[in-house]
This record gives C-alpha cells, sequence and structure tokens, in this order.
C-alpha cells in the first residue's frame, strides 16, 4: 500500500473514531451551536448599522464562534487526544506499524482539520438559517481557505503542546490555561477596546486573535474584495510552522515514567 493510501487509510479511521465518540461529538459539533443560541439571548440579534449598512448581530457572533470551535477542536481535541493516546500505549503501539511516523501525524491533522470544518459550516448554516446572518458569498473561498489553515494551524501547535502535559490527568488543566486567556485577550468572546495596549500587544503575538481577525474580515458582509486578509494569514502561516518545527522536535510516542 502507497503512503498516500495509508494516510488515507489513517484519516477514514480517526474520522469514525470521532465521530462515534457521543461526548467528542457533542461537545464539537452541537456545543458552538449552544453558544451561537445563547450569544442571541443574551446580547440580542437586532439590526445593527455600521460603516457599510445595516445586518444582524448575529454576522458578528458566528465567525467568533467558528474561531473559538476552531481552537476547541483542533488545539485542545489534539492535545488531550494525543496525551491520553500516548498514556494507553497507542502511540507506542503506532510506531511498529508500517504507516510512518510522520504520516500518522498528518492523518491526524488532516482529521481534525476536517472536524472543525464541519463544524464551522454547521454554525454558519444555523446562523443564516435561523438568525438571518448575511454572508457574502463572493468571500466563501477566503473563507473556507482562513478556516482550513487555521485548523491546521492549531493542529500542528496542540500536537507541540502535547510535550508540556506531564500525562493525560493534567492535560485538561494544561491545555485550557493556554487557551481560555487567549480567547479572552483575542477578541473571541469580548471586545477588548478597553483593555491596556499591552494586552493587544500580547495578543497580537499568538495565532488566536489573528484567526479571529481573519475569520470576521471574511465573513463580514461589508468586506471589501475578495475577503483574503493577508497579514493576519500570515501570521497563522508562520505559526503552522513553528507548530510543525515544535512537533517534531519535542513530540514523545511513549508515556512519561
Amino acid at each position: 500500500m502507497s503512503i498516500a493510501m495509508m494516510i488515507l487509510h489513517q484519516v477514514r479511521y480517526e474520522w469514525r473514531s470521532f465521530w462515534r465518540n457521543p461526548a467528542a461529538a457533542f461537545f464539537g459539533a452541537i456545543f458552538p451551536l449552544i453558544l451561537l443560541v445563547i450569544f442571541n439571548v443574551l446580547f440580542g440579534n437586532n439590526e445593527i448599522t455600521i460603516a457599510g449598512g445595516r445586518t444582524r448581530a448575529s454576522t458578528f457572533y458566528v465567525p467568533a464562534i467558528a474561531a473559538m470551535a476552531v481552537v476547541n477542536s483542533c488545539f485542545t481535541g489534539m492535545a488531550m487526544g494525543a496525551a491520553i493516546s500516548r498514556d494507553a500505549g497507542i502511540l507506542k503501539r503506532m510506531r511498529g506499524t508500517p504507516l510512518p511516523a510522520w504520516a500518522y501525524l498528518l492523518a491526524r491533522i488532516i482529521q481534525t482539520s476536517l472536524v472543525s470544518f464541519v463544524i464551522v459550516t454547521i454554525v454558519v448554516v444555523a446562523g443564516v438559517a435561523l438568525f438571518g446572518v448575511t454572508f457574502r458569498w463572493e468571500t466563501l473561498p477566503a473563507f473556507a481557505f482562513s478556516v482550513l489553515l487555521a485548523a491546521a494551524c492549531c493542529s500542528a501547535l496542540g500536537l507541540a503542546v502535547t510535550a508540556l502535559i506531564p500525562n493525560a490527568d493534567a492535560a485538561p488543566a494544561v491545555v485550557n490555561g493556554i487557551v481560555l486567556p487567549l480567547l479572552f485577550i483575542s477578541d473571541v468572546f469580548v471586545r477588548g477596546d478597553a483593555a491596556p495596549a499591552w494586552v493587544h500587544q500580547v495578543a497580537d503575538i499568538f495565532p488566536v486573535r489573528h484567526i479571529s481577525i481573519a475569520l470576521q474580515t471574511a465573513f463580514n458582509p461589508f468586506t471589501t474584495g475578495n475577503g483574503f486578509d493577508g497579514r493576519h494569514l500570515l501570521v497563522i502561516a508562520v505559526w503552522l510552522v513553528i507548530g510543525i518545527a515544535l512537533a517534531r522536535r519535542f513530540f514523545s510516542w511513549e508515556p512519561r515514567r
């Protein structure tokens, strides 16, 4: 069997494993929809006037929740899943199969990215169908590309951060301790207009803020052009390369003693 077919087989296996896990499927696919409903209930979905025209407030909730969904399903899911597989000895056994190590990790990244893309699609469809969200179809390629690039970046960083996780029991604390502060300072949940300048400077270092802005730009119905935000996409791509390099250097296949 060729390497490409082995990767495809592994992607298919990981895909089925994810959707056959009710807890993972619920948290990944349903939780963002619950957040979308909560945002509309708490903050309203009235028409708002901004530069460019009028639109529903949900038009800006959807890309924010999409950014959170990508980060959670890829970074959090990848880091915790890899830590659990490592402690259970699954990764060690995978090293004894004909599948090359890099091909296995690539398959995990592809599967996680595809899952996040499906979750974001569900959120967008729900926003358009239930809450009257405005979407410019001209920017769909930019939005799809931004989601996939962000998913690959977060997946690679999720593999890399397993080097900081001593065991599977510590995975939730380590991962959430990294993700939650970044989500709040990166204008995902709330606007940080009143925050000190240094908070924005710190947020600009990490990819979460750039993911949020890239998705907002591509989803904004009043965006001019094709929706591609080159500067923020470049930062995400740089973090993707950093994540791959760190994962290649520090990723461990065996449980720690």
